[in-house]
């Protein structure tokens, strides 16, 4: 699903939230890899993460943009590249309908800044307004 655009102020700086889009596929490639080489607190090692290609990428990016049930959320921090968070159905089977997975990185110079808590608190509004009852 794609929302519309948030803009607030985080502590004198710009955080700007925004629906992925498919232009932003070559960008977003090495951000997993990255973060997960970053951070133990993530699912993932770096060199487990695998090697995306472009049109992957953005296959990736328009099924989240497509499907009312899906979004990727994007923030930038005066203009740049933070992080992302998402979500998508957790199964298929009606017993799984009402249940969201959640995902949520930032590149490591962002973390403490509020960035996470914005993003985790937005992407679970759009969870309920989707009308999962559980993420």
């Amino acid at each position: 699903m794609k929302i519309e655009r948030i803009v607030c102020d985080l502590n004198g700086h710009t955080l700007v939230l925004r629906s992925a889009e498919k232009e932003d596929a070559q960008m977003l490639l090495p951000y997993l890899k990255r973060v997960c080489g970053e951070t133990r607190f993530l699912l993932r090692e770096a060199d487990e993460c695998g090697d995306m290609t472009l049109e992957q990428e953005e296959s990736f990016i328009v099924s989240h943009m497509e499907d009312e049930k899906a979004c990727l959320l994007l923030a930038e921090l005066d203009g740049e590249y933070a992080g992302n968070a998402s979500f998508h159905a957790a199964g298929a089977s009606r017993r799984n309908a009402h249940r969201a997975d959640l995902g949520i990185a930032l590149y490591q110079a962002y973390t403490g800044m509020g960035i996470g808590r914005k993003l985790f608190s937005t992407l679970l509004d759009i969870v309920k307004q989707s009308g999962f009852e559980s993420a």
